[in-house]
C-alpha cells in the first residue's frame, strides 16, 4: 500500500504548517471540521499574533473564540485549546519539548490526560510536532483497510495503530508520509461514496460496500 500510494502521489509534504505549534494547535482545531476551515483559523491567529502558547494563555476566552470561529465549533474548540496550553504552561514550562520527551506512552499519556485530546489528536501532535514514532490512524485509514479486508467494521483505535507499529519501518518520516498518503487516498477515492476507478489501490482485493 505505501509503495503504490508512494508512486502515484509523490511527497505530500505534510502537515502543512511553520511552527510545531502551529502544528499543535492545527491537531486541536481540525478535529470535526475541513483543513480550510483550520487554515482561516491559523490564518486569523497569526494576524492576532497569538501563534505561540504564552500568549494564547494570556488571552481572553471570548477574543480565544472570535479568532478561531472559522473552525466551527469554536466554543468548544477554544476550551480545549486553552486545557492545553494551561497544561504546557504550568507543567511543563511552556516547552512543547518537554512536554513530548521522554517515553513515549508516558508522553502520550501526558496529552491524554489534557482536556479535549483524543488519541487521534495525540498521535498527531507526537508524530508532527514532535517527530515520535506514533502513528496517526484517522477514519480515512479505517475506511481504507476495512475496505481492503484488512480489519472489521468492529476495529478500534488503538489495536489499529499498534499494527502499523508492528508492520512498518520506526521510522517519523514513513509514518508522516504513510498517514499523508492514506488521507490523500481517502479523499480521492475512498470516500463515503468510492470511487475506485484510477486508485493506486484498486489492484489489492477490495469491496467499495464495506
Amino acid at each position: 500500500m505505501y509503495r503504490a500510494l508512494e508512486e502515484a502521489y509523490g511527497p505530500q509534504h505534510w502537515w502543512p504548517a511553520k511552527t510545531a505549534t502551529e502544528v499543535v494547535i492545527g491537531a486541536i482545531l481540525a478535529q470535526n471540521t475541513a483543513w480550510s476551515n483550520v487554515e482561516r483559523a491559523i490564518a486569523n491567529l497569526r494576524r492576532a499574533r497569538c501563534l505561540n502558547f504564552a500568549r494564547l494563555h494570556a488571552l481572553p476566552p471570548e477574543r480565544l473564540e472570535a479568532l478561531i470561529k472559522p473552525a466551527g465549533t469554536y466554543r468548544i474548540k477554544a476550551r480545549r485549546l486553552k486545557a492545553f496550553v494551561q497544561a504546557i504552561c504550568l507543567e511543563h514550562g511552556g516547552s512543547l519539548r518537554r512536554m513530548l520527551s521522554g517515553k513515549l506512552d508516558e508522553a502520550r499519556a501526558r496529552l491524554l490526560a489534557v482536556h479535549g485530546i483524543g488519541p487521534e489528536t495525540a498521535d498527531a501532535i507526537l508524530l508532527y510536532a514532535g517527530g515520535r514514532l506514533s502513528f496517526v490512524v484517522d477514519a480515512y485509514t479505517m475506511r481504507i483497510l476495512r475496505r481492503h479486508f484488512m480489519v472489521d467494521s468492529r476495529a478500534t483505535y488503538e489495536p489499529v495503530r499498534s499494527r502499523f507499529h508492528r508492520a512498518m519501518r520506526p521510522s517519523p518520516e514513513v509514518y508522516n508520509e504513510f498517514h499523508a498518503l492514506l488521507v490523500r487516498a481517502g479523499k480521492e477515492h475512498c470516500r463515503v461514496r468510492a470511487r475506485c476507478e484510477g486508485c493506486p489501490l484498486e489492484f489489492i482485493a477490495h469491496d467499495e460496500r464495506r
